[in-house]
């Protein structure tokens, strides 16, 4: 079992995150990419600004991912996550699971990706053309 967990302010490059989780062992691969959209609850995006802990992001996404694969048979698990600002159509995250079947492939990125966002210390400000809003990180 392999995983790769990342906080970066570069660019995430979703082929390279889908070439490393790939296997020959894998029958199912999920992927989820997280893109900034233009609107919000009907007002226009300009931008976002991620900010991590990232001592505090790291282990917790080391739980997630052993959490993971205590529930799912997952040979490879990847958690990339943007830091900095970022415009509409970019990726903040990427999580990519394989496993040999593909609903556990599903499962486990799902429970990956719903946990991130929920536990993770990684706070989203939204710019709009009329001001700004920190999102809950945590609800």
């Amino acid at each position: 079992m392999e995983t790769q967990l990342i906080i970066s302010d570069k660019a995430l490059d979703i082929q390279s995150c889908v070439d490393w989780v790939m296997s020959p062992q894998s029958g199912g691969i999920d992927v989820f990419i997280g893109t900034v959209r233009d609107s919000t609850k009907g007002k226009r995006v300009i931008r976002l600004e991620l900010e991590a802990y990232e001592p505090m992001a790291i282990k917790e996404m080391e739980k997630i991912a052993a959490q993971a694969i205590e529930k799912w048979p997952v040979q490879k698990l990847l958690m990339h996550h943007r830091t900095g600002i970022l415009e509409v159509g970019e990726a903040p995250v990427i999580i990519a699971v394989s496993c040999a079947h593909r609903d556990a492939a599903f499962e486990a990125c799902r429970y990956v990706i719903d946990t991130l966002k929920q536990t993770v210390p990684i706070w989203k400000k939204e710019i709009f053309e009329d001001g700004e809003v920190w999102v809950a990180a945590h609800p």
